[in-house]
């Protein structure tokens, strides 16, 4: 099954819960959300996975996702910068954003999301390899993909992945109280009487300040669903009953410098995830081929503080690439 319709001259996304009457949002933005797309699902298993396409399919290919939790409209106002030249791909991993559940959420079955994306949309076609470019969560099961399927993908662009030393890393656990997989598959989602309540309950993980606020209010809308009279997150509970071996994360430096083929780097200057440390970390665990981009002034949620730096660092590093 691909159903699917085809969005054009028509900012879909901006609707007047948060984006009052839309006279505040830049040009830039207005003009990213009216470049062609098409939006629609596949089935996977007997589930719908849904996704963005943007750009000209004869294109080089482009498959993009985001971080625990969040959804494809992070790439949004990303992609359009990319379609002139390129056939983009931006898809809701399982059970996230508008992407149903489907099979288990361990480390494999997260990692073979990509290439069934990829194989239902055609993206293999002629011997195609898609470039990835994923942010955080996203970004690890990004390398999985790679490793398990190395000639499948061009390349993997990792968009601040948590990455620390060892020992950095369980200290920033202790001190932020956060640890892998938290969460409760058996406790069904919250359910809240208005928009504003729910709106109330969202916060960016790790909380950060963002650069610009009207795409904090544009993630945070499009992360809640209508329920009759109430809302509720659209994020399934069940991405949680998942195995979360901390191992796997206090490895993530060797797990990044160790996958195969092309790999780039970018990051947000102030970010706490990947830091000027974590740059000599890669480079001490033999990543030196690895080109790493700081974003100026953005934090881990970066093309929440600078989109349009971040679509130039992207840019760029996908130019290289194609000129070999």
């Amino acid at each position: 099954m691909n159903d699917m319709a085809i969005i054009n001259d028509v900012p879909t996304d901006i609707d007047p819960l948060w984006a009052g009457d839309g006279s505040q949002l830049p040009e830039w933005f207005v003009s990213a959300l009216r470049v062609p797309r098409e939006e629609g699902y596949v089935e996977i298993d007997g589930a719908r996975a849904h996704y963005f396409r943007w750009g000209d399919r004869d294109k080089p290919k482009v498959l993009m996702t985001h971080g625990l939790l969040a959804h494809s409209r992070c790439f949004a106002f990303i992609a359009p910068f990319l379609a002139e030249d390129y056939d983009v791909v931006a898809f809701d991993l399982a059970g996230m954003g508008d992407s149903d559940m489907r099979g288990q959420a361990d480390t494999a079955a997260r990692g073979r999301e990509f290439r069934e994306i990829a194989q239902a949309l055609g993206m293999f076609a002629d011997g195609q390899r898609p470039t990835i470019i994923a942010h955080s969560f996203g970004a690890s099961v990004a390398l999985t993909a790679v490793t398990e399927a190395p000639d499948a993908f061009g390349g993997v662009v990792v968009c601040d992945l948590i990455t620390m030393r060892p020992e950095v890393l369980e200290q920033y656990w202790k001190l932020s109280h956060f640890a892998p997989g938290s969460g409760d598959p058996d406790k069904p989602n919250k359910r809240y009487t208005s928009y504003e309540a729910a709106r109330a309950r969202y916060i960016l993980s790790p909380p950060q300040p963002v650069g610009q606020p009207f795409l904090l209010e544009y993630m945070a809308y499009h992360s809640m669903r209508r329920e009759g009279e109430d809302w509720s997150w659209k994020f399934s509970p069940e991405v949680f009953r998942r195995n979360s071996d901390p191992d796997e994360w206090l490895a993530i430096g060797q797990r990044l410098v160790q996958a195969p083929g092309r790999k780039a780097i970018v990051h947000g200057s102030k970010s706490q995830l990947f830091t000027r440390d974590s740059v000599e970390y890669v480079r001490e665990l033999g990543g030196h081929d690895i080109v790493m981009i700081a974003v100026p002034e953005a934090r881990h949620h970066l093309m929440l503080d600078q989109p349009l730096a971040f679509v130039t660092a992207l840019r760029s590093i996908l130019s290289i690439w194609e000129m070999g």
